[in-house]
């Protein structure tokens, strides 16, 4: 009785697929016989159009053909669509079956972990993790501070390093006056008189200057 009952339960899971299996299957075997009508057909009209000049009867027996096969691929054409419509439902029906089932799954397992909890429980969880974490937080401030130092006075160690910084600065002020007194005098150094004449210098330097201005000018003319 056992094995039959979850034999039926096996096989009523397993149906929709094999349905969906056989149904693909057999639509396939459809395409493949459309293909081969079409095949026919145009073949038997490709006779009519030869024949139909050098023997009428032997074209209008084609045409029936083809009449017929056109006849019986409608018929599979609408088997086909029959069974794709079907074949669809199957599968959005399968489709939403197994979500259904995930779903179920899914609230069965957040029902068990929440089978121990109430918010009076998760309310006084939380209060015990706070009370922890500040006592952590003082533990770790008791921990932190400095020993030795607590005979030390903050304004003492102010009021000596206010007077360190001052004397500091006096030490400065007092070496910047004694290199400023000890500091020697430098005397202007005028410079010497030109040598030689000044206007055949001059003269000489401007000549200079045509030369060159001649030079730049038969360069840029090719000469």
């Amino acid at each position: 009785m056992w094995g039959y009952f979850f034999g039926g339960q096996q096989q009523k899971k397993e149906l929709p697929k094999k349905a969906i299996v056989e149904l693909r299957e057999h639509i396939n075997t459809l395409n493949k016989k459309t293909a081969h009508l079409e095949t026919q057909i145009q073949a038997q009209d490709k006779i009519a159009r030869a024949q139909i000049t050098k023997n009428k009867a032997q074209a209008k027996l084609a045409l029936k053909k083809k009449k017929k096969f056109e006849t019986e691929l409608v018929k599979i054409e609408n088997q086909i669509e029959s069974l794709e419509t079907q074949l669809t439902a199957i599968e959005s029906a399968n489709l939403n079956l197994e979500t259904m089932k995930a779903m179920k799954q899914g609230a069965k397992a957040m029902k068990q972990m929440h089978g121990d909890f109430n918010i009076d429980k998760v309310d006084q969880t939380m209060d015990d993790i706070k009370e922890q974490v500040d006592l952590s937080e003082e533990i770790s401030d008791a921990i932190s501070r400095p020993l030795g130092t607590d005979m030390i006075d903050d304004d003492e160690l102010e009021d000596e390093l206010a007077a360190m910084q001052q004397e500091e600065l006096d030490t400065k002020m007092t070496n910047t006056k004694v290199s400023k007194q000890q500091e020697p005098v430098n005397k202007v150094k005028l410079p010497d008189a030109p040598k030689g004449k000044v206007v055949e210098s001059d003269k000489e330097e401007e000549e200079d200057e045509d030369e060159k201005a001649l030079r730049a000018l038969q360069a840029e003319m090719g000469l």
